[in-house]
């Protein structure tokens, strides 16, 4: 590992920097790293890439592209009675980044002059209010009931009100609800047969958004100080790095007693 060079923060620098929204929750979950690898480069080990989640992501993104070209409701959408089909919008495939640049749909802030920005799965245009809700594909594969009231699905709640708050900032009207679209992959066939089977769910997410904007500030001030802040309590990241420094300490004592 190396210590990045390029999207390093500077205070000095007048250009609008660009905050993800990977980058949001990032900040959230640990201050600490997030200023270490926002201000110094400094990053986490890379994680591997999700690459059948990729696959049935596209796959549901070409399902939804057909509905959309038709103006066609979905069938899950129908069960579920969710009276909405796919949005068309000149901007669907930089706000799905489409084309690969790792930007998405963005905002700038302007009393931070930083450039929130978060790439989308899709967008669904409820028929009676042509209110648009915001929409998440997320693949899993378990035995026991999908829900949003495990721990971690909490980060998957922030993610689509930092959404909504894009897109609420660029001008559109946005449902306080948004779909998490699952594509639950079946484990209990007899054999493989070079195919997976999925169940589709999807649940419904009654956002508030009102904390987006408290944390850009937030985050505006972090990016801004001389002083690295201190680690989250929950982070493992943290604890590793002062094991190791624990350890070290630790045995250069244990070679010093030796020498005398």
């Amino acid at each position: 590992m190396v210590k990045r060079r390029k999207n390093i923060y500077d205070p000095q620098n007048s250009d609008p920097y660009n905050i993800s929204r990977s980058k949001i929750e990032f900040f959230l979950e640990c201050p600490q790293c997030f200023y270490l690898d926002r201000r110094f480069g400094i990053s986490r080990p890379d994680m591997p890439g999700w690459s059948l989640n990729s696959a049935v992501d596209q796959l549901l993104k070409n399902e939804f592209d057909n509905l959309r070209q038709n103006k066609q409701i979905h069938e899950v959408a129908k069960k579920h009675n969710i009276n909405a089909i796919p949005f068309s919008h000149p901007d669907l495939a930089i706000w799905r980044d489409d084309y690969n640049k790792k930007i998405g749909a963005s905002f700038l802030h302007k009393e931070t002059n930083l450039n929130i920005c978060g790439i989308i799965d899709d967008i669904w245009q409820n028929i009676d209010t042509k209110e648009l809700h915001i929409v998440d594909y997320k693949s899993t594969s378990t035995e026991y009931p999908i829900s949003l009231d495990h721990e971690y699905k909490q980060a998957y709640k922030r993610q689509m009100e930092v959404y909504q708050w894009i897109f609420r900032k660029l001008g559109h009207i946005i449902s306080k609800t948004g779909y998490f679209f699952f594509a639950n992959a079946a484990k209990n066939r007899p054999s493989f047969d070079s195919k997976l089977e999925f169940r589709t769910l999807i649940l419904p997410h009654h956002a508030d958004d009102s904390w987006v904007e408290p944390v850009i500030f937030e985050i505006k001030k972090c990016l801004d100080s001389d002083q690295i802040p201190e680690p989250s309590n929950t982070c493992q990241f943290c604890r590793y790095r002062k094991m190791i420094v624990a350890e070290k300490i630790k045995n250069k004592a244990k070679i010093q007693q030796t020498i005398i």
